[in-house]
């Protein structure tokens, strides 16, 4: 068994209320019938949510088996963790999602069962005139402001808010109070991770007509108050001329490559996951003939070496990696 090769999975669909039929229309993906398809889980290794591979030697394994059975050949110079440690997903967002916050890792090392904390960014693949981001808190409201405003029904006053357009790129570090608003499409990375402390859900009830639950003591509890508004973070130029650098964080790296001829990638000793944003990108070696292009995720093990990615005209994609 080798992980010689780029790897492509099968998406793991997510339905809320607040989703939609984008992943199908705008991002390709085969759905069925219904109108509230809110995430494609791309890339994910957390418990019984398992990405399999689609084709080519590995077909049909999941991402916990390739860890277990190749851990060094998938993550090169980064010493395999129990299981892999981001999370790629798209996101339809039809409504506003609820107002939350997730814990770090030392937090979440408290819970039963225990997780990783969450960390997570996101790019912004399309924005409908006058939807809004709510990223972290306006300037001085602390705990016991929060705490008031959401027993008195005034959550929504104490969040910072913006209109993003597409390509902003956003960075909602554990601790942070968010919440996607109506009208955006995104691609979001994260740590492996589904612990969420739902804060408040602009008085919304769910399918059973009832509101849905809400965590606010464990939300407020892990709050970062220091952190203040959060605004899309501006590309940095790196040593490559047709890349720039979005994120460098301690959790995940995320690059934009901006580029109309062939490029290498990979060969560094690291697994990368690459997202395309526009256009379309073929990979040689590949195991399907065929692009990738908007709404598909591929999976570059650190054994695959260095990859060729030849666009088709024009193309845009997010490059992600472990730091260091």
């Amino acid at each position: 068994m080798k992980a010689d090769h780029p790897l492509r999975f099968e998406p793991i669909f997510r339905r809320a209320l607040w989703g939609g039929r984008r992943l199908e229309t705008v991002l390709g993906k085969s759905l069925p019938p219904g109108n509230d398809f809110a995430e494609s889980w791309e890339i994910v290794d957390h418990g019984t949510d398992q990405s399999r591979v689609t084709a080519g030697p590995l077909q049909g394994l999941t991402l916990s088996t390739l860890m277990r059975e190749l851990g060094s050949d998938l993550m090169g110079r980064h010493p395999p963790p129990a299981c892999f440690p981001l999370l790629l997903k798209f996101l339809d967002v039809r409504a506003n999602l609820s107002v939350q916050v997730h814990p770090n890792d030392q937090q979440a090392a408290q819970l039963d069962p225990p997780d990783s904390g969450k960390s997570e960014a996101w790019y912004v693949l399309s924005a409908e005139p006058g939807s809004r981001i709510y990223a972290g808190l306006r300037d001085g409201v602390d705990r016991a402001a929060l705490d008031a405003a959401v027993t008195h029904g005034r959550t929504e006053e104490c969040l910072d808010a913006f209109e993003p357009v597409a390509g902003d790129c956003i960075l909602i570090p554990a601790g942070t109070v968010h919440a996607l608003g109506a009208g955006l499409l995104v691609a979001e990375i994260q740590q492996s991770s589904d612990t969420t402390f739902r804060l408040f859900d602009w008085n919304r009830v769910g399918s059973d007509g009832r509101p849905r639950p809400l965590h606010v003591s464990q939300a407020v509890a892990v709050v970062d108050y220091r952190a203040g508004p959060v605004r899309p973070v501006a590309p940095r130029p790196t040593v490559l001329s047709h890349v720039s650098r979005l994120i460098a964080g301690d959790k995940f790296v995320m690059d934009a490559w901006n580029f109309a001829t062939p490029k290498r990638i990979g060969g560094d000793d690291r697994c990368h996951i690459v997202v395309p944003v526009a256009g379309r990108v073929r990979l040689d070696p590949d195991v399907v003939d065929a692009p990738i292009g908007v709404g598909e995720t591929v999976l570059i093990p650190s054994a695959a070496g260095d990859v060729e990615l030849e666009p088709e005209g024009a193309a845009e994609l997010l490059d992600i990696y472990l730091p260091g």
